[in-house]
């Protein structure tokens, strides 16, 4: 038992060691000792007396893991496992099999697969069930199984897995995989440079900047960046591509916290690679953090126009702290502020409502600010556009069906039913009621916030046993909202076939196929083109 015990107490210890370093020691050093003391304590007792055997590391992860959730998402503990992928996220590279895995329900899928990477290669498709992976059998693996397509460079993987319920074979040899940044760029009509700008990584300002310098040789006089989807990641490399059309010492972002040391000010280090030229910048409901840097500096200088619909609304900053035994915590240890003042943090973590929800800011409670020129702008939740394209604002079922996996089943479905398939494919009425067939077939419930309400009102019926005095009432409930369902699929079927036929596109032609058709047919890219080539509109958006 000796040797156990001793592995049980290293983390608390470590965690003691940690928490100390930067806090206040005249108001926090006697509670958080006396409360680490109990902790340790609780932890040594519950493993040495228990019924059965424990697995201290897995409680010590769990108990961490599940503390750190009641702060914000962002906070988190990474494990070894974890520091691992945390540094893919960074740098875009890793050895592996090029491929987006996905675990759901138990199963391991292949969500997305990366033209040219040994996924592709081994003739991998996305929609793939991985039931083995070598010897380890997925049903019984409840880790992380994109780990197990990690090793060194030329490694040989062996897999099962099933293709439309046929079990296959397929031998991988582990590659180099390179995630860019810029995944594509392209030089658009009426000499309008585009740019797709998908994450944040140590490359994405180096990157950005070979993007705009090719397409400034090939006589682009406007330049598109397309920030949609970016979910952010370093804000250093945020503040650099801000410097790419902005000059040099101008504040980009500041930090505040609790904590004096993290009150920073990043300015722009570099001269400029265009102040001149015209920039419309898109941001969709999935922009988020260094994205929402990136679109409110560029607005707040009144550098550019941003198009699309409001950004997600992430104003926090996290930094990776070094744990013992290889592990670490990202903590958010600021809140980031534009350079007019304003922080763009949708969800008040401090404040949850009665069911642990973080409150939003009511637009009633939204504050003013003022661009470099005097515009005005608001905080409140997300970078707002200059020039709003409702009508690609994600509708609630539209968004249910992408969640709930129903779009990319179908499209799974659909592709193999259709192997030869040149050009776009296409859908008509035919195709969306086949969709609408299929959502039945599957007996797929979309998770809106409705049907999640109605569904706990019957457990609690259940607990409290009054289930059968409701369940016709309930039964009507749940057949209006089938119908409401109907409706909002009928009511929102323009924008559910864009979505399955991008989804299809993705499937035929890779991600690079994607951007290509979004360069000939997309809506907020027709509007970039349409302002920046209308000088009149743009300067007026960005006159006070």
């Amino acid at each position: 038992m000796m040797p156990s015990f001793k592995r049980k107490i290293t983390i608390p210890f470590a965690a003691l060691i940690f928490l100390f370093v930067g806090v206040s020691f005249k108001n926090d050093f006697f509670e958080i000792a006396k409360q680490i003391e109990i902790f340790t304590g609780l932890f040594k007792t519950v493993n040495q007396n228990y019924v059965d055997e424990t697995n201290p590391g897995e409680m010590m992860d769990n108990a961490i893991k599940n503390m750190l959730k009641e702060l914000d998402p962002y906070t988190v503990f990474f494990n070894e496992q974890d520091v691992l992928k945390f540094k893919i996220n960074n740098t875009g590279e890793y050895t592996g099999i090029g491929a987006m895995v996905q675990r759901k329900e138990g199963k391991v899928f292949l969500k997305e697969i990366y033209k040219g990477f040994p996924a592709d290669k081994a003739g991998l498709k996305a929609g793939d069930e991985i039931i083995q992976i070598g010897d380890i059998n997925l049903k019984e693996y409840q880790d992380d199984a994109s780990q197990l397509f990690r090793g060194a460079k030329n490694t040989k993987v062996e897999i099962q897995y099933l293709r439309q319920g046929k079990t296959q074979n397929a031998t991988l040899v582990l590659d180099d995989v390179e995630v860019k940044a810029v995944p594509f760029f392209s030089l658009l009509k009426d000499n309008t440079g585009y740019i797709v700008l998908t994450r944040f990584t140590e490359k994405a300002s180096s990157e950005t900047k070979a993007a705009v310098l090719e397409l400034k040789k090939q006589g682009a006089t406007k330049i598109i960046l397309d920030l949609r989807g970016n979910p952010g990641g370093l804000l250093h490399e945020a503040v650099n591509i801000c410097n790419l059309f902005v000059a040099k010492n101008e504040l980009i972002v500041t930090t505040k916290s609790k904590n004096p040391k993290h009150n920073l000010e990043y300015r722009t280090k570099n001269e400029p690679v265009d102040l001149e030229i015209p920039i419309a910048v898109i941001v969709d409901g999935k922009s988020a953090s260094a994205s929402e840097i990136v679109a409110g500096a560029i607005q707040d200088l009144d550098r550019g126009v941003i198009l699309g619909t409001r950004s997600f609304g992430k104003g926090l900053v996290q930094r990776p702290l070094d744990l013992s035994y290889g592990t670490q915590v990202k903590v958010t240890i600021s809140r980031y502020y534009t350079p007019s003042g304003r922080c763009i943090q949708a969800l008040d973590y401090s404040k949850k409502d009665e069911n642990g929800k973080a409150l939003k800011k009511s637009q009633n409670e939204f504050n003013a600010f003022k661009t470099k020129a005097g515009r005005i702008v608001y905080d409140g939740g997300g970078v707002l556009p200059d020039i709003e394209i409702e009508e690609t604002k994600m509708a609630t079922v539209s968004d249910a069906l992408v969640k709930s996996d129903a779009i990319f089943n179908f499209a799974t479905q659909w592709y193999y039913n259709n192997p030869n398939v040149s050009g776009i494919p296409t859908l008509n009425e035919d195709h969306f009621t086949s969709f609408k067939s299929f959502l039945k077939q599957e007996k797929i419930t979309l998770e809106t916030e409705t049907n999640k309400a109605l569904k706990n009102v019957l457990e609690t019926a259940k607990k409290e046993k009054i289930d059968s005095q409701i369940a016709s009432e309930y039964k009507q409930l749940e057949l209006a909202l089938e119908r409401n369902q109907e409706l909002e699929l009928d009511k929102n079927k323009n924008q559910i076939k864009k979505l399955i036929q991008e989804e299809l596109i993705t499937r035929y032609q890779y991600r690079e196929g994607l951007y290509r058709y979004y360069t000939q047919e997309n809506l907020e890219i027709e509007k970039a083109i349409a302002l920046l080539n209308n000088p009149l509109q743009y300067k007026s958006i960005l006159k006070k």
